[in-house]
């Protein structure tokens, strides 16, 4: 019994010995394998780092305004007799737009008229009177004196009517009547925003950090996200001081709108040309690797036969589209991968794969 209890201690000994034998001759084996073994080259895009011409600018939000524009009001009030104008019609400068109600301004008016020609009439015999020695200076002056207070009232009565018919104070695009014929209105009402639409006014804010950018004259360029609409101007006015509660400075332009396209109130997309700048370097955004110990760029360099790569880790700068401006780390000359970087390493091998072309362009823009 004590034989065969030996036998299958033995036995299992060898079993258990040569399954840990397997396993260390397997690993080794491995280790050998790997250790010998030379990965593929990495198939990547590249592009030469070749200086441009860089346009900067500044990029901000902006509103549309006319740059005439009213809400036009009634000035006395009344009845509306007449309205002439419809919806969106291009009125003209002292267009007749609104009709009140001015009958009895009418007969004030007549009423005036009469006692003005009684007074001149009054004044002329006062005249006559004193030159024939019958009447006094006293009486002259006197039916002089209600001459030109009869000729004020006429005056004043006049005025009355003419508040009556409201005009348009410059040519432009007038809005939807907001009064019917019948209504009754009263002073101040409005009844009409008329818009001059030839030229508009872009307000806008820039950071306090961008005012030194800023000029009078300069270049602007405006567009919308609607309709495709793009214009040029130039800056008119600069606030001259900065909110701080928000720390930005309010800028206004001016551009011309050419058919009307662009209305008060709609929100456009600015962006202030500043002087181009020549030898910038910059690369795709693709180009640029960003993790948690900075932003790094591989290069590609000559290693025997093949190429390898070299992670340089790189400052930035501007960006503009898809082109992001590289301060330090690059040089001229330098070949960067733009794509195939997650399977890179420091060192590693590439081959470059033609498939895909990427060229940078002549001019890039730029934002601050």
């Amino acid at each position: 019994m004590a034989k065969r209890l030996i036998i299958a201690i033995l036995l299992l000994g060898l079993v258990v010995g040569g399954i840990v034998w397997f396993k260390y001759f397997r690993d080794g084996m491995i280790a050998q394998f790997m250790a010998g073994r030379v990965p593929p080259p990495v198939p990547v895009t590249v592009q030469m780092v070749d200086p441009v011409t860089w346009t900067p600018g500044i990029d901000a939000v902006g509103t549309a305004i006319s740059a005439r524009g009213v809400d036009l009001a009634i000035e006395a009030g009344g009845l509306v007799r007449s309205i002439g104008f419809a919806s969106n019609d291009r009125v003209t400068e002292g267009q007749i737009l609104l009709q009140i109600d001015d009958d009895s301004e009418r007969a004030a008016l007549a009423a005036a008229e009469a006692a003005l020609g009684v007074t001149q009439t009054e004044a002329v015999r006062a005249a006559t009177l004193t030159e024939r020695g019958v009447g006094t200076a006293n009486a002259v002056e006197t039916a002089l004196a209600q001459e030109q207070s009869a000729r004020a009232q006429v005056a004043q009565v006049q005025t009355a009517l003419d508040a009556k018919t409201l005009t348009a104070p410059f040519e432009g695009v007038i809005g939807i009547p907001r009064v019917e014929v019948g209504q009754y209105v009263t002073p101040g009402a409005i009844y009409a925003t008329l818009q001059d639409l030839d030229q508009m006014f872009v307000d806008f804010t820039v950071p306090e950090q961008q005012i030194g950018a800023l000029d009078l004259g300069r270049e602007i360029t405006v567009s919308t996200d609607v309709g495709s609409f793009s214009a040029e101007g130039r800056i008119s006015g600069i606030e001259p001081q900065v909110d701080p509660r928000t720390r930005l400075v309010s800028v206004r332009a001016i551009v011309d709108n050419p058919g009307a396209r662009l209305y008060p109130g709609q929100f456009l997309r600015v962006r202030v040309a500043l002087p181009a700048e020549e030898g910038v370097i910059t690369v795709p955004q693709t180009a640029v690797i960003s993790s948690l110990y900075g932003d790094s760029i591989y290069v590609v360099k000559p290693d025997g036969d093949g190429l390898k790569v070299e992670q340089a880790f790189v400052t930035l700068g501007r960006r503009a589209d898809d082109r992001i401006e590289v301060i330090s780390g690059i040089a001229d000359g330098d070949q960067i991968v733009t794509s195939g970087q997650n399977r890179l390493s420091n060192a590693a091998k590439v081959v470059i794969d033609d498939t895909v072309e990427l060229s940078p362009p002549a001019t890039a823009p730029a934002s601050e």
